[in-house]
């Protein structure tokens, strides 16, 4: 018996591109749906910009209809308003799938880069030269895309693990021993 396929989607926060990728998980096997970027114009306030991510990717998750997201979390920036106006953006990645009934996921960018390429602090370029080797038919455009489909096929090989921990921690105290 093989266990139906399940549509991940992964995302790469950024006010200026959040990039996002969809795959197919089905046991071990990925398969490559779509990628791509929301973009938001620099002319706008702050509130637009978060506007129009926010409704470019409620567009994606109407179009693509995942069943799970994942979340890449924010390193630590050392300008204070690139990491405010970065977790802002952030903030409307988690929000619109969470609005949208999916679990999110969050994964560092370490642990990404380890399960993409096999080391925590691989290079962007790495990252998408083994994007291409795990799905082969990808059409990827961008780093932000790239980056996305890493956090999607994260979640592919983590989302087992989070399922079995989550269970352990909802059972009753007594069962566990």
């Amino acid at each position: 018996m093989s266990a139906s396929p399940i549509r991940i989607i992964g995302i790469d926060p950024g006010l200026r591109n959040l990039g996002w990728g969809v795959i197919e998980c089905e046991g071990s096997r990925l398969s490559f749906i779509a990628c791509g970027s929301v973009h938001s114009d620099a002319a706008l306030s702050l509130a637009g910009r978060l506007r129009q991510l926010h409704d470019g990717l409620a567009a994606v998750l109407r179009d693509q209809a995942p069943a799970e997201a994942a979340v890449e979390e924010t390193f630590v920036n050392r300008d204070p308003q690139s990491a405010l106006k970065l977790g802002q953006a952030r903030g409307v990645a988690l929000l619109v799938p969470a609005l949208a009934g999916l679990s999110v996921a969050e994964y560092s960018a370490n642990l990404i880069k380890k399960t993409v390429v096999g080391a925590g602090h691989a290079e962007k370029a790495q990252v998408a030269m083994m994007i291409r080797i795990l799905l082969p038919k990808s059409e990827v455009r961008t780093p932000d895309a790239a980056d996305a489909l890493a956090v999607a096929i994260t979640h592919a090989q983590h989302r087992g693990r989070r399922d079995i921990q989550a269970r352990v921690a909802a059972e009753p105290r007594t069962k566990r021993g």
